[in-house]
């Protein structure tokens, strides 16, 4: 379990950034992140990060499939992590 924790911290930590950075090149019209690379980021556990990211750097908001998506995989993470404690203990 404690390595599953270590995961979602450092994947969330990844995905935030990269959300960050891709906002700081969209300011600068550098080059930018794919938002498949950023969506798939949110799947395979950054989706909090990414909603994070979203939110503060006002970043994506207007994409709805960011817009729903970020939240909507943050909940199935959020139930399939209780799951997993709840099948653990």
């Amino acid at each position: 379990m404690k390595v599953l924790l270590l995961f979602l911290a450092l994947i969330n930590l990844v995905s935030f950034t990269v959300c960050g950075w891709d906002k700081y090149a969209a300011i600068r019209r550098r080059w930018r992140v794919p938002e498949r690379r950023l969506l798939l980021l949110g799947f395979f556990g950054g989706a909090l990060g990414l909603w994070g990211a979203m939110l503060l750097f006002r970043h994506k908001t207007r994409h709805w499939y960011f817009a729903y998506g970020a939240p909507a995989m943050l909940i199935l993470q959020i139930a399939g992590l209780l799951w997993l404690m709840g099948r653990l203990a």
